[in-house]
């Protein structure tokens, strides 16, 4: 017995048919699938971009450090300019005017203090009479000055390196000779065994024709003298 027979309700409704005779919720499931489908791979897509970018960073980073650790990063060239070193040499004036020079005898040669007057006379200085040390005798010439007189350290120092380099002190007071003063002497060569009886030339090492400016003595006359000249025998020396 059918429903109308009964007359228990309503008629049934039949339900709506879509093309092909498919139902229509059917098709609205399956449409809100296919979206949600793409919606999702679209949020994924998106996710999977920035993290992809943060771990490129990282990686990025990352090779830096490795590369500053290592040192296998790219390698920074910076040119240093190259200053080239100068040697200036300086030429010591040699003064051998504005004190005069005393020799005194303070070694075992005889005749010595005579000769060595005459020969720095030859080269260019101011001498007077030479006289004898008090005291020993010493082995190397010592070379004295007088503070008092101005250019005398100057004449004092160009005479030591006409020796070949002796020791220059200030003159002690009494002075070490025989009368315990140099008179008007600025200098005192008080002349050892080492510089006794030799020449300027065989002191500094120098030829008489060196240039000027050199410790060694002028060369006098034609040659015919010697640069250390003879023995004055009416000096008096010890």
């Amino acid at each position: 017995m059918t429903n109308e027979e009964s007359g228990l309700g309503a008629t049934r409704r039949t339900p709506r048919q879509g093309i092909g005779g498919s139902p229509v919720g059917s098709w609205l499931t399956i449409a809100l699938a296919v979206i949600a489908v793409i919606i999702g791979f679209l949020i994924l897509n998106n996710i999977t971009d920035g993290g992809g970018s943060a771990g490129d960073t990282s990686s990025a980073a990352g090779g830096d450090a490795e590369s500053a650790t290592t040192g296998t990063g790219p390698v920074i060239s910076v040119d240093v300019p190259v200053t080239e070193a100068t040697t200036t040499t300086t030429t010591i004036p040699r003064i051998t005017t504005g004190a005069s020079v005393l020799v005194a005898n303070a070694n075992t040669v005889g005749g010595s203090a005579g000769n060595m007057t005459k020969t720095l006379e030859l080269a260019g200085y101011t001498l007077i009479d030479p006289v004898n040390a008090s005291g020993p005798n010493i082995t190397e010439s010592i070379v004295y000055y007088d503070e008092a007189q101005a250019a005398a350290e100057d004449v004092a120092n160009s005479v030591a390196r006409d020796l070949g380099g002796v020791e220059v002190l200030v003159l002690p007071t009494p002075a070490p000779t025989e009368s315990g003063n140099i008179g008007e002497a600025g200098v005192l060569v008080l002349l050892g065994d080492t510089q006794a009886g030799k020449t300027l030339e065989e002191l500094s090492g120098t030829t008489a024709d060196s240039e000027e400016g050199s410790a060694a003595a002028p060369d006098p006359s034609d040659g015919d003298i010697p640069a250390t000249a003879p023995s004055d025998t009416d000096t008096t020396e010890g």
